[in-house]
């Protein structure tokens, strides 16, 4: 509390007769709100009690386990007693004081420094204020009761601003600004001050027009004090927080100057551009952190206040009307209501203009941190999927070599007799374990890809789901089982779908309902009514336990897991089928189980074929038959693989010439006419692919024949870069007779319809 018997005047005499027990009075009043507003802290071995509660954010001190930020004890100190010189400086010279920053410099302190400090920079200043009334002349009650006030003052402002702004008084937050303005300095500067102009009113008779105008004044001189000098001293204290935000030291001296300019020039002459101050302090709250924001006002408020002090500036200028009783106020007191709305005014719109920029620069930066650790992780995540399709393809190339060997010499044995009946039998079994294999590398792969694309094509739609139930009519015929297939509606028509999911998905439920049944039926029920397929599979098996439903199409899900296990399989087939339906515009679900049976029913979208599309199948199903003997080039790099190939096609009646790598099938294809060129993909000097554009490339007989892809390479994006290359149909290993000659079928098609579009 700034001398309140010394802004304004004394009246002359003494004081009364009774001075002794009104200065007993005083002091035990004093006494009493400095209780009541401070906390009182009992140490004890095993007790503290406080006067006021600690629950919540109510504490008297900061805690001892905070982070130490600001200047030591000594610093706050020294500031406070610099403080308390200008204001004596500015007391005796021009018998006022414009603003009281003591108050906030000690309430700084108070919130900044632990407990054990804090208490110490509390006395200290208190008794710095002590030796400040003393010299400064005070009336003997006010001697103490100023000091007191001063120091209530600060720890109510104290208490308050943690109980609204949180322990961690965070002034970057235009929130926390305005609830310290409003709920803490507020209500702690309104307290004392009416509190010191009772006691003034009680020992100096002033007349209530007196004492209005000093409670006026002495609230905006010290509200100003806690608005200017606590938040920026908090700011200061934490400048190590904006670091990453700070302008260039140029744009910070830029600002500072041109700021610091402009309060000169207003201040210096009388005009009344007191509004032309405002535009670069708001420059400065835009583009400067809050702690240079705060350097800012403080420097601004000390340039105009000094040039107000000696009489220059649109204040002193500044008319006032005459008011009865306040005859010995000094002029430049009752000038302050216009500075202070001044000062008012740039507190709380610089720095909580300042502290929401801040805000919005830590928010920008964050979201920009944010965006880049979400784009790394994403780079992270393209990478893992790009290095699981990796393996995935590679794993499949290698998994497939092998397998062709194994299964393509596998149905040359099945087709001989002249075997034996028990080595038909092997024969046969290494088939089924082959085509196992196959099948499972399969639904892993499926079950691997996710939710791909489909790739619609016309296909029809009763050859397609006849050839996959033949499969499994066989695996049923063989449990001794009835295998039921009926077709209903025009499910013999020619549809857009993908032909390789649709029999998946199908395959999937059917391999399902033969190895779960073990007597009874499996029975199919297709039906295709506009442009929903809906395919019903029903058994006779055991049904579904109600503990598996709520998972029975996530992946590797068991029924039955354990080492005395029945059944095999890995889990993913009734996943794959659902991803496959789901890829295609329709699903898969559980219809209905019980203990005589389950009922699976598979939906897909089949689009209806336009015209153009019509009679570009016309013209593959022309182009299909091929009445003469083919004349095939096998090109491998594994001396198997085109033996087996060779025996197969000239199974066939075809022609086959043989090719070890892609140089050889590029000259051979130049020399020669061929009807059909079967291309391995990985081989060593020249891939597959590049060797497919060079015969493209030449004008010789061969340019334009049937290139099929015979490959391990499986994965889709493989038979996409297969089709781009410029062949025609691709085939992964490994290989069967009927697989191999229904692709090349397919191949010849394709063949016909890229010839008919490049005729036209």
């Amino acid at each position: 509390m700034t001398p309140r018997c010394g802004t304004i005047p004394r009246k002359g005499g003494v004081i009364a007769s009774d001075v002794g027990a009104r200065l007993a009075a005083a002091i035990r009043c004093a006494v009493f709100v400095y209780a009541f507003t401070n906390i009182t802290l009992v140490r004890d071995p095993g007790i503290r009690v406080a006067a006021v509660t600690t629950r919540g954010r109510w504490r008297a001190f900061r805690h001892d386990a905070g982070l130490e930020a600001g200047p030591p004890a000594a610093g706050y100190v020294l500031l406070y007693l610099l403080c308390l010189l200008i204001g004596h400086w500015s007391a005796t010279t021009f018998q006022a004081v414009i603003v009281w920053p003591t108050n906030g410099v000690l309430l700084a302190a108070y919130l900044q420094l632990p407990r054990r400090r804090a208490a110490i920079v509390l006395a200290l200043c208190f008794g710095l204020n002590l030796v400040s009334a003393e010299l400064r002349g005070d009336a003997p009650p006010f001697v103490w009761i100023n000091p007191l006030l001063n120091l209530g003052q600060a720890v109510i402002a104290g208490l308050l601003a943690r109980r609204l702004c949180g322990a961690a008084l965070d002034m970057r937050r235009p929130r926390r600004v305005l609830l310290f303005a409003l709920g803490a300095a507020g209500p702690a500067v309104a307290a004392t001050t009416t509190i010191g102009v009772l006691l003034a009113v009680w020992f100096k008779d002033y007349s209530l027009t007196r004492a209005l105008f000093t409670w006026r004044h002495l609230f905006m001189m010290e509200m100003l004090g806690l608005l200017i000098m606590t938040p920026s001293l908090l700011l200061l204290a934490r400048a190590h927080r904006f670091r990453d935000e700070a302008s260039p030291p140029w744009e910070i001296v830029s600002v500072l100057a041109l700021t610091a300019g402009t309060f000169i020039v207003v201040f210096s002459q009388s005009s009344p551009f007191l509004f032309m101050v405002f535009p670069p302090l708001m420059l400065a709250a835009y583009r400067l952190s809050p702690p240079w924001m705060a350097i800012t006002l403080l420097a601004g408020v000390t340039i105009s206040g000094l040039m107000t002090m000696v009489g220059s500036g649109p204040v002193s200028a500044s008319t006032v009307p005459y008011v009865a009783g306040l005859e010995m106020a000094p002029l430049r007191l009752r000038q302050m209501p216009l500075y202070y709305g001044f000062l008012l005014v740039a507190a709380l719109t610089a720095l909580p203009i300042s502290a929401l920029m801040a805000e919005r620069r830590a928010n920008a930066a964050r979201l920009a941190r944010r965006t880049a650790l979400a784009l790394e992780q994403r780079r992270r995540a393209e990478e893992a999927v790009a290095a699981k399709s990796r393996f995935l393809a590679v794993m499949s190339h290698e998994m497939r070599t092998p397998l062709n060997g194994i299964s393509g010499y596998a149905d040359l044995l099945s087709r001989r007799g002249d075997l034996a009946p028990d080595a038909q039998a092997q024969v046969a079994a290494i088939r089924e374990a082959g085509g196992a294999m196959l099948l499972l590398v399969e639904d892993v792969l499926d079950a691997s890809r996710g939710q791909e694309a489909a790739e619609p094509e016309p296909i029809a739609v009763e050859p397609l789901i006849r050839e996959v139930c033949e499969s499994a009519a066989a695996a049923a015929a063989a449990k001794s089982l009835v295998f039921d297939l009926a077709f209903e509606g025009a499910a013999g028509e020619h549809r857009l779908g993908d032909r390789r999911r649709l029999g998946a998905a199908l395959r999937h439920l059917l391999s399902n309902a033969v190895k779960f049944t073990d007597s009874g039926q499996v029975r199919v029920r297709i039906s295709l009514e506009d442009e929903r397929l809906a395919i019903e599979v029903a058994d006779t098996g055991p049904g579904i336990a109600p503990s598996l439903r709520p998972s029975l199409f996530d992946i590797f899900a068991q029924g039955d897991d354990s080492l005395q296990r029945r059944h095999g399989g890995a889990g993913v087939g009734l996943s794959a089928a659902r991803l496959h339906a789901r890829a295609m515009g329709g699903d898969v679900v559980l219809s209905e189980t019980s203990a005589g049976g389950s009922v699976f029913i598979l939906t897909a979208r089949l689009a209806r074929l336009s015209e153009a599309q019509a009679l570009r199948l016309e013209a593959e199903e022309e182009a299909g038959a091929v009445d003469r003997p083919l004349r095939a080039l096998i090109v491998d790099d594994h001396p198997a693989n085109r033996r087996m190939l060779r025996i197969m096609m000239e199974a066939a009646g075809a022609q086959a010439v043989e090719a070890v790598d892609g140089y050889e099938a590029v000259d051979k294809a130049a020399s020669g006419a061929f009807d059909l060129i079967l291309m391995d993909v990985r081989m060593p000097r020249l891939d597959g692919l590049e060797a497919t554009r060079r015969i493209r490339r030449q004008t010789g007989p061969s340019s334009a024949a049937v290139i099929l892809a015979v490959t391990a390479d499986a994965m889709p994006e493989d038979a996409a870069r297969c089709l781009a290359a410029g062949m025609d149909g691709h085939l992964a290993k490994p290989l069967t007779h009927e697989r191999l000659f229904a692709a090349v079928e397919q191949a010849f098609r394709a063949a016909a319809v890229r010839a008919s579009a490049d005729a036209a």
